[in-house]
């Protein structure tokens, strides 16, 4: 299994925790942000493909924020894919 930090940009949440196991999303959690929230984006991306959680959370915006937490997930997974 994967497990990586990374360490997010223009969001509340300070960090995001990230296990990977062939291919698949097996755990994460966001640390910091709002709780309710990316405790529910955790929850409903695990046991999705990398690839499948980068297409369907990319350029999602917080506000006019030009990012929010579940675009710095997607951001965090292309560079786990782009490394691996």
């Amino acid at each position: 299994m994967d497990r990586f930090t990374y360490t997010t940009k223009g969001v509340c949440s300070r960090a995001i925790e990230i296990a990977i196991e062939d291919g698949i999303i097996a755990e994460v959690r966001f640390v910091g942000g709002c709780h309710g929230n990316t405790q529910g984006v955790a929850a409903l991306i695990k046991g999705y493909t990398v690839t499948e959680a980068v297409e369907r959370l990319s350029g999602i915006r917080c506000g006019m924020k030009s990012t929010s937490c579940p675009d710095q997930l997607a951001q965090a997974l292309s560079a786990y894919l782009e490394k691996n």
